[in-house]
């Protein structure tokens, strides 16, 4: 359940090989693209890589979307490439009626000094370098109930780069890490358990969440996709019970683009919490801990107290 897959041509060499697509979350082309990419991409920085080149994905509608709105998009999709110093050479373009875009990514990765599932360690920390709440904004703009100031909020939270986080672990010598995307914290945080075989207890008053994604969940805004990552992950949680549905569903809240979600030894937890404000990560929020326990089992408790 790795982020990506490692290839090793020659010893010594790895190369971080993946690919993701997405539906637009925002109406901008430009701003789709660059999300699209960053989304992909991310899935190489989660394996501590660097990405090198890529090649486009895309489903266009072209009997119900204007040719030059698949020009914007790609644009912004090869800026936001570009800023992370990955080239895109080339892809493939296939009539959809559904739109879709995305890139299919090779990096290069240290094999010395990189993050898979299999690292973490008991007692290591859970640092998150995102917020929660993409996937309830995202429902809310196809709604038409976010405000014009928290759809460039989220927008430009889901088009930042994940390569501050991801030089940030490498500088503090994390060993495990994921990022979060589709199946919300608490999946992508399940399977890295079952890499590690160890169990996690997360305290969701630390967890930091978008400031409008609480009162549209309250106000019944949230996608099918987080629902479904609740009821995935239920059976493996154990919910103190001062939480409610909302603060469940936030948990669960499926991500486009979302931060890395770093296993850091106790030891090492301060330099990297440096490293990330030295970076400017959106968040730099200590959330849990990793423990002996069944693989995959999690304890999601109010705070630290309470566990």
């Amino acid at each position: 359940m790795e982020d990506a897959a490692l290839l090793r041509p020659e010893p010594g060499c790895e190369l971080a090989f993946t690919v993701d697509f997405i539906t637009p979350v925002v109406d901008g082309p430009e701003e789709y693209g660059a999300i699209a990419a960053a989304n992909a991409l991310s899935d190489v920085y989660a394996m501590g890589g660097e990405p090198q080149v890529a090649l486009v994905i895309c489903g266009f509608p072209e009997e119900k979307v204007p040719r030059s709105v698949l020009e914007r998009i790609l644009r912004g999709g090869q800026a936001k490439a570009a800023e992370a110093g990955c080239a895109i050479v080339g892809g493939h373009t296939v009539l959809d009626p559904e739109l879709k875009y995305g890139l299919c990514v090779l990096g290069s990765v240290d094999s010395t000094h990189r993050f898979t599932h299999t690292g973490a360690r008991p007692g290591d920390r859970l640092v998150l370098t995102k917020p929660l709440g993409f996937g309830i904004a995202a429902q809310a703009i196809k709604q038409g109930v976010l405000s014009t100031s928290d759809t460039a909020t989220v927008a430009a939270a889901m088009a930042a780069l994940n390569k501050g986080a991801k030089d940030a672990a490498l500088a503090a010598e994390v060993r495990a890490a994921t990022d979060v995307t589709g199946f919300g914290l608490l999946g992508h945080l399940h399977h890295l358990l079952l890499g590690s075989k160890l169990a996690a207890r997360v305290w969701s008053e630390r967890v930091p969440v978008l400031p409008f994604a609480r009162d549209l969940v309250r106000d019944g805004v949230a996608p099918g996709g987080s629902k479904r990552n609740l009821a995935y992950v239920e059976p493996h949680t154990l919910f103190h019970t001062d939480l409610d549905g909302t603060e469940r569903l936030l948990l669960a809240d499926a991500q486009t683009s979302g931060g890395l979600l770093l296993a850091v030894p106790r030891a090492r937890e301060s330099q990297l919490l440096a490293e990330l404000r030295r970076a400017g990560t959106l968040a730099a929020s200590v959330i849990g801990e990793l423990m002996e326990g069944a693989a995959g089992h999690m304890e999601v408790t109010a705070h630290p107290s309470s566990a």
